[in-house]
């Protein structure tokens, strides 16, 4: 009986510490899954391009992580969904990139990414961006990987 109860107290020591260590730096240790941001319109061809790439990049495994639609019935853009997809952004700490198209949005969006350095990609491309993106995930080393892909990124 005192077996059990140590080996579950140990199940439920390991699973915490799984938890603590997902949330805290996210992309930062090898075999990390980082994450790069995608506006709705992108998102599919996001998907098939890395696919077609592989979800592993470098040190780590990549997720694309769909954001909702700002796009307004009728025309024009919704800042505060744009607003909470760049929040939804800056809340995660795997969270290496945003890729939207270009468009009267961006200005918004730029500003609250930056306050997390996250970098912004445009491009009317999700191929094109995506493979930037990839290319800066796989130059970066297995700490510091935000920092490296914004640096990776600004140089391009």
């Amino acid at each position: 009986m005192a077996d059990r109860r140590v080996a579950i107290t140990l199940t439920a020591l390991a699973a915490v510490s799984l938890l603590a260590t997902a949330g805290c730096g996210g992309g930062d240790a090898s075999g990390a899954t980082v994450s790069v941001y995608v506006a709705a319109p992108l998102c599919a061809a996001a998907k098939q391009e890395l696919a077609a790439h592989g979800a592993t990049v470098g040190h780590f495994t990549v997720a694309v992580r769909c954001l909702a639609s700002s796009e307004r019935a009728g025309g024009g853009v919704d800042l505060a969904t744009d607003g909470a997809n760049s929040r939804r952004a800056t809340s995660d700490t795997s969270a290496v990139a945003t890729l939207e198209p270009p468009g009267p949005s961006t200005k918004f969006t730029r500003a609250i990414l930056e306050s997390a350095e996250i970098p912004l990609v445009t491009s009317s491309s999700a191929a094109s961006g995506m493979k930037r993106i990839v290319k800066a995930v796989e130059g970066a080393g297995s700490s510091g990987v935000r920092e490296s892909v914004r640096e990776s990124l600004e140089s391009t």
